[in-house]
């Protein structure tokens, strides 16, 4: 009996002296589930090389700038702390590696939202995003991107329609009425070219040439560029990432080009100058304003803080600052939606948190979302007068 009694003893000690190591590793088991459910990630696919590629990372330092003040600030989604992530993948801007990309983040990494700042990979996500029920945060100004009816698509910049008939006006008022097109041969280049041939037509005036070039894969643009200066237009028509659209500008002026550039709003003027020495090879061009010499509140805060994030030799652009804000609005739409899993309650309450936004950190000025998924807001462009950026609203253009 007394034998028993000590094996029973033995037993249960052995059992104790067990358990605080069992319990351990159910706790460190327990945590690091919790630690997984309370990261979220969040998707990016576009052009991380290729002649696109600083138009892709200027796109990626603005989400990542705004995840790091999110999640320094604290994030709380339904009661529960949340820490965001980015997933950064690169499609060389090219459609179909953006939606093998989407669906490897949605389903390897559970993202409820995908940016991407190329249209063409744009409408490949939208194929399927709604039945995999993920949100496409869409930069580009295309205006069918919005026009689809896709209910789970966020469009971030305005739509490039408004800037076609004052940027027109501008240019054929100043230099005359024929043009030539110099385009990329991308998809977004391809819109903003149907909108703008029939619209400048439409005001009067000539198409000299048309020749589409591709931007993001070539970096003497020559050849090209002689075949439409040979028609001696009054005013070229250029657009794409600001490296390769500066390469354009400079190379027609090398060869002797003296009229005025009209600029797709991909191109930033800040950007451009750093390839062309300077605006005075720009001068005579339109094309949307660079964040530095915008300032509003929200663009003066985040220009200051791209600087200091990246270095003062680093631009703050309009991809760097739209993409930061919507990143903002996202977080806090799931803070509202009281979920960051379900893609169409997040969808609804970012125009909410547009609407509310903080000034500091609305460096677009955003004040929502229209009933098409368009963001509202007021867009401020430039013209290049005396070798200086020019700030001037559209509706003054205008008058």
């Amino acid at each position: 009996m007394k034998s028993a009694f000590t094996d029973r003893q033995r037993t249960t000690r052995r059992r104790l002296a067990g358990a605080p190591l069992a319990l351990a590793l159910i706790a460190a088991f327990g945590a690091s589930a919790a630690s997984a459910q309370d990261t979220v990630k969040i998707g990016f696919t576009g052009p991380l090389s290729g002649g696109a590629a600083l138009y892709g990372k200027n796109v990626v330092n603005g989400i990542e700038m705004a995840i790091k003040e999110i999640n320094a600030a604290g994030l709380e989604v339904g009661g529960k702390k949340v820490k965001l992530e980015l997933v950064a993948l690169d499609d060389k801007y090219a459609p179909a590696e953006a939606a093998i990309n989407s669906r490897r983040l949605v389903q390897q990494y559970q993202t409820p939202a995908v940016f991407v700042p190329h249209s063409g990979g744009i409408y490949a996500m939208q194929a399927f995003n709604e039945q995999e029920k993920f949100i496409v945060m869409a930069y580009s100004s295309t205006p069918k991107i919005t026009e689809t009816g896709n209910k789970l698509t966020i469009r971030i910049p305005p739509t490039f329609a408004g800037y076609i008939e004052p940027f027109t006006k501008y240019e054929m008022g100043k230099f005359g009425k024929k043009v030539g097109m110099l385009p990329g041969d991308h998809e977004y280049a391809k819109n903003w070219s149907a909108l703008f041939e029939p619209a400048w037509k439409k005001a009067g005036g000539t198409v000299v040439s048309n020749n589409p070039m591709s931007y993001n894969r070539s970096a003497d643009f020559y050849s090209g560029v002689s075949r439409v200066l040979a028609e001696k237009p009054d005013v070229l028509f250029i657009g794409g990432p600001s490296e390769p659209s500066a390469l354009v500008a400079k190379q027609a002026r090398e060869l002797g080009f003296k009229g005025g550039f009209l600029i797709m709003d991909q191109a930033k003027f800040d950007e451009m100058a750093k390839v062309t020495g300077g605006l005075a090879m720009l001068e005579g061009s339109i094309g949307v304003l660079p964040v530095s010499d915008d300032v509003r509140v929200g663009a003066k805060t985040f220009a200051a803080a791209y600087r200091k994030a990246y270095g003062d030799d680093k631009s703050p652009t309009t991809e760097s600052s739209y993409n930061y804000t919507l990143t903002h609005a996202l977080a806090s739409a799931m803070k509202m939606a009281g979920t960051t899993t379900d893609a169409a309650a997040i969808r609804a309450k970012i125009g909410d948190a547009l609407a509310k936004m903080p000034k500091e950190v609305n460096a677009g000025d955003f004040r929502g979302v229209d009933p098409t998924g368009g963001t509202l807001l007021d867009p401020l462009v430039a013209t290049i007068e005396g070798g200086k950026i020019k700030p001037v609203n559209l509706s003054d253009l205008m008058k």
